[in-house]
């Protein structure tokens, strides 16, 4: 539910890395540096104080900055959201063990659009965007 309810309008408990996931994709959204309070806006359901900790976490994490403004601080994510979700495929092969069967593995659950794409991409070519 978008305003953060089930359907019987109690409170749902959000998903492990769920809020940081609403969290940068405000920041993601609002393309320029802002308060914790313009990112609570854009969070259904979450508390000043625990928008503020997820921002903490993933300052500290070095997912997002946090820079002086005045008497309070503006955050902007230092990637943005292909570069992350990049960082994260990349510290999973990291932790993979066998790479070439990570890979193998990763590369045979493709989809042949996605397959195609990146196969575009191995060979320099500039991929088709739709």
């Amino acid at each position: 539910m978008a305003d953060g309810r089930d359907g019987r309008g109690e409170a749902r408990r959000r998903a492990r890395g769920e809020l940081e996931g609403e969290v940068l994709a405000a920041l993601w959204a609002a393309g320029a540096p802002v308060t914790a309070a313009v990112v609570q806006e854009q969070v259904a359901g979450a508390a000043y104080t625990t928008v503020l900790t997820i921002l903490t976490r993933l300052c500290d994490k070095g997912l997002v900055t946090r820079q002086r403004d005045g008497r309070s601080h503006v955050y902007l994510p230092v990637d943005d959201q292909a570069g992350l979700a990049a960082a994260g495929m990349h510290s999973l092969l990291d932790e993979g063990g066998d790479r070439a069967a990570v890979l193998a593995r990763f590369v045979s659950d493709l989809s042949a659009e996605d397959e195609r794409l990146l196969e575009e991409l191995l060979n320099g070519d500039s991929p088709d965007q739709g």
